[in-house]
This record gives C-alpha cells, sequence and structure tokens, in this order.
C-alpha cells in the first residue's frame, strides 16, 4: 500500500503559478504578466488563511466505490463530454451497422447512440451501480458485468468496440488494448476517449469517499498520446485518426477562498485566476480511433 496523497492549497496554488510562469519563460506571456505572477507568488505566502491550513491526507480509494456513488449524477453536464462526444459520433456516424460493445459503459452514454443507430449493442462495466442505470436506459440491450482485463466476449465478435473515459484507470495500456484487439473481427473498429493526461496533472481525479467520510481518489494515471499509439499498435491496431481537444471556452475561475477538500481543485480558481487559465491552457481530452489489421 502506498502512502496517502497528502494535498494543500497552497501547493497547488504554487505549482498553478509554477506552471504559468514557464509559458511565461517560453516566451507565452509578456513581462507585465510574469511580474504579476511573482506579486502573487508573494501574497499567496503571505496569506494566513492558506499558510495555516492544515492539508488533507487522501487515501488512494477504489474506482468501484468512486463510481458506485457518481453513478445517479454521471449524466449530468460534464465537459468533457462536450469534447468526446463529437468525434465519437462522427466516427461511430461513418461506419456501417453491426455488433457493438460498449467497454466501460457505464451508464450506458454511448450504448444508447449506438442502439439507436442500429446496432446490436453488449454493455461491459465493472460497477454493478452504473449497469443498473445503464440496463434502465436501454432495456432491450444486453449489459453484463466485467473486467477490461478479461472481457467476458467471444473472439473476433463485434465490429465495433467504443470504450470511453475509462482508461485512465489502467495502470498499463496494452492489457486491455489486447482485449479489444481480440474481441474485434479482423477490419473492426476502436474508438476511445479518455481524459488526457495534462487534465490528470491538473487536478482532474474522481473523488472516492469511503463510507466513513475519509477523503479518498479513484487511481488515475497519466497515459500520454504516445502510450495510447503504442499499446494499440503491438496489437494489430492501426491509428486511423487521433485528436486532443481543448475546452471551447477557458474554465472560468471560481470562489475566494479554499472551500472544502471536495471541491478542489475546482473551488481554488479564484484565489489565482489568471494563473489558473495560463496553467489550464491545455487539451482536457484524448480521443482516438484504430482499425484492427485485416491479416491474420
Amino acid at each position: 500500500m502506498r502512502e496517502p496523497i497528502y494535498q494543500h492549497p497552497l501547493a497547488y496554488l504554487l505549482g498553478l503559478e509554477g506552471l504559468a510562469l514557464l509559458r511565461g519563460w517560453a516566451g507565452d506571456f509578456d513581462e507585465e504578466f510574469t511580474r504579476g505572477r511573482l506579486d502573487e507568488v508573494r501574497r499567496l505566502l503571505d496569506d494566513p488563511q492558506l499558510r495555516a491550513h492544515p492539508g488533507v491526507q487522501a487515501r488512494r480509494g477504489l474506482v468501484n466505490d468512486g463510481y458506485q456513488r457518481w453513478a445517479p449524477h454521471y449524466d449530468t453536464p460534464n465537459s468533457l463530454f462536450d469534447l468526446d462526444e463529437p468525434f465519437v459520433h462522427g466516427v461511430v456516424e461513418s461506419l456501417p451497422v453491426g455488433t457493438a460493445l460498449d467497454a466501460a459503459c457505464g451508464t450506458g452514454r454511448f450504448a444508447s447512440d449506438l442502439a439507436r443507430r442500429g446496432h446490436r449493442v453488449l454493455g461491459v462495466d465493472g460497477n454493478a451501480e452504473m449497469l443498473r442505470v445503464a440496463q434502465g436506459r436501454l432495456p432491450a440491450a444486453q449489459f453484463v458485468r466485467g473486467d477490461l482485463h478479461r472481457l467476458p466476449v467471444a473472439d473476433a465478435s463485434v465490429d465495433l468496440v467504443v470504450c470511453a473515459l475509462a482508461l485512465s484507470h489502467l495502470p498499463a495500456l496494452e492489457p486491455a488494448m489486447g482485449e479489444f484487439s481480440r474481441v474485434l473481427r479482423p477490419g473492426g473498429h476502436l474508438v476511445i476517449s479518455d481524459v488526457h493526461h495534462e487534465c490528470v496533472f491538473r487536478g482532474s481525479v474522481v473523488n472516492a469517499t469511503g463510507s466513513d467520510g475519509r477523503p479518498g481518489l479513484v487511481p488515475t494515471y497519466r497515459h500520454r498520446p504516445g502510450d495510447f499509439l503504442r499499446a494499440a499498435l503491438a496489437h494489430g491496431l492501426q491509428v486511423r485518426a487521433c485528436e486532443e481537444p481543448k475546452a471551447s471556452r477557458p474554465v472560468e475561475p471560481e470562489g475566494e477562498d479554499p472551500g472544502p477538500w471536495s471541491g478542489w481543485p475546482w473551488s481554488l480558481s479564484g484565489l489565482a485566476p489568471e494563473a489558473w487559465k495560463a496553467a489550464w491552457d491545455v487539451p482536457l481530452v484524448i480521443n482516438c480511433h484504430f482499425q484492427r489489421d485485416v491479416r491474420p
């Protein structure tokens, strides 16, 4: 068991300032911006509320715990959905109707669209509450509990695999890519989206607060674009498209005090708004389209 994660609001804010200052160093901003960041660092260091904050020890929770609690509210507006759905829908609508697997289907966000387009849909997820929501959303589809490392699907039995915002919870991509390749028919298509590694690095991690109320974080790993490409190519999956979209508009800073841990890092944004905007000017999602090699 690794040590708990120690999170302190001042540490996060100084980290944002550092990222912003590096962008200034690289020439993205002028002298006024850089001097403003240095002044703000001094102000933050002198802030008595931030200096006295004890910080939070967060346990490394379980994926299942985090999503079990999130399931009833998962389909509320989410900026990441705005960035992966146009890509996934665009690829899917260009493909012929067939048998589709929604891997790590969650509440059936993509399964319902696949069924509407005429695909025969199978959804697999490891979380019972997510599957319950998905089955209620799409009663005619088949949903089963399963693991991305051991999909309960026969070899070469599906024409399309969709996997959205799930692979960042795996420490390595190769086993899942191997499973996707195994279940796809030759020439079949894989469409994935995932939280971008830059977004995870800045604190976009699902909370997994325990039943005792203690803070916890779902294990989340930073996979770079090259990691996706290497894992896919190793299993005969050829690249058809890859994109890394940013938010359509900057996330507006909010709040003027740290707020409770459950709101971090978002509630910290208003304490250093210019640094926040500069540091968060990065892709939030990676979207990829692969096709399984037709050769045996």
